[in-house]
């Protein structure tokens, strides 16, 4: 099945691009599809555990996907 990642901000820049689609197992969660996000060039500085929406809607890691997800990898923000 295939899921959209979207990355933001650092995350964006360290993968070298903004929207990634995934072929991912059925049964997947979103903290395997961190992982293979993180095994991407340059995305090792990526945290294990990132901020994470799945259709818009906050999620945690042990979420199970499903085909035409949207994942959502949301860096840290800091203003003033």
């Amino acid at each position: 099945m295939t899921v959209t990642v979207l990355l933001f901000a650092s995350y964006a820049d360290a993968v070298g691009r903004s929207e990634i689609e995934l072929d991912v197992t059925s049964g997947a969660t979103v903290k395997d599809v961190i992982e293979r996000v993180r095994q991407m060039a340059d995305a090792q500085r990526l945290p294990a555990a990132p901020m994470v929406a799945v259709n818009e809607q906050y999620a945690s890691r042990d979420r199970e996907l499903r085909h035409g997800d949207e994942v959502a990898l949301i860096p840290p923000v800091a203003g003033g």
